[in-house]
């Protein structure tokens, strides 16, 4: 339990808005971990900094401040990347690709085998309810169809650690039960998943721990039962981030 998958210490970041271009602190000294082969939740409303906090985790924004270190390493470091698999809040693919050539295109550049991602496609796509629309251009993909396309990406080259932005976001009563089932099976195979939701019943069924954010501050974290013990409810997630 001591060793953590995701060690996160002060982090700060600011972004510039508006016309007068105030600067605007989003992550205000965020301090946390996750710990090996569990499933944690990272709860908080929109806008109070879950993905701003993601986003440096898998080396897409820099931090102003603080450290962040992943599965024992500098979120920078490539070895640490090819270890991680995410899965952001609105994933982008090519629109003239299948969902065949997306994941063959993704494979290459995780610097898998051929013959490896050509086995993975076809079960990958069968545990996310596409195998129907693996031949699909994505331009005829809805929105659920594409985070489930995302999903398998992020599991394609089979990451120690999955970093998952509001996954079930946009599915509809199937999707989001498939999304639950796989975190379920991902944690029962030893992998760690980290997740953002502002939804406190997706966390309540899949993880073992919850970390809340509110403001751009964590405001409580432990076991989903200590949190509902200690009376947290949807309200205060999304209000007041307990």
């Amino acid at each position: 339990m001591s060793e953590a998958a995701v060690r996160v210490e002060g982090l700060r970041k600011s972004y510039r808005s508006g016309f007068w271009r105030r600067r605007s602190e989003t992550l205000r000294g965020v301090s946390f971990s996750v710990p090996v082969g569990r499933a944690v939740g990272y709860l908080g409303a929109n806008g109070v900094g879950k993905t701003t906090t993601l986003k440096i985790l898998v080396g897409l924004l820099e931090p102003d401040g603080g450290t962040a270190e992943v599965l024992g390493l500098p979120v920078h470091d490539p070895a640490c990347r090819r270890r991680v698999g995410f899965l952001p809040e609105n994933p982008y693919f090519y629109e003239h690709l299948t969902a065949r050539e997306a994941l063959r295109f993704y494979g290459g550049l995780s610097r898998m085998a051929g013959a490896e991602v050509e086995a993975r496609i076809d079960p990958l796509l069968a545990k996310v309810g596409l195998e129907k629309a693996a031949d699909r251009r994505l331009g005829e993909y809805s929105k659920g169809m594409r985070q489930r396309l995302g999903l398998a990406q992020a599991l394609l080259h089979d990451p120690e650690l999955l970093i998952l932005d509001e996954p079930m976001s946009g599915l509809d009563p199937f999707g989001r039960l498939l999304v639950k089932d796989l975190i379920l099976e991902e944690r029962a195979r030893g992998k760690t998943i980290f997740f953002s939701s502002h939804i406190l019943a997706d966390v309540e069924e899949v993880c073992d721990f919850a970390v809340i954010v509110a403001d751009g501050r964590i405001t409580a974290s432990g076991t989903v039962r200590e949190l509902l013990g200690r009376g947290v409810t949807e309200y205060e997630v999304a209000v007041r981030g307990a």
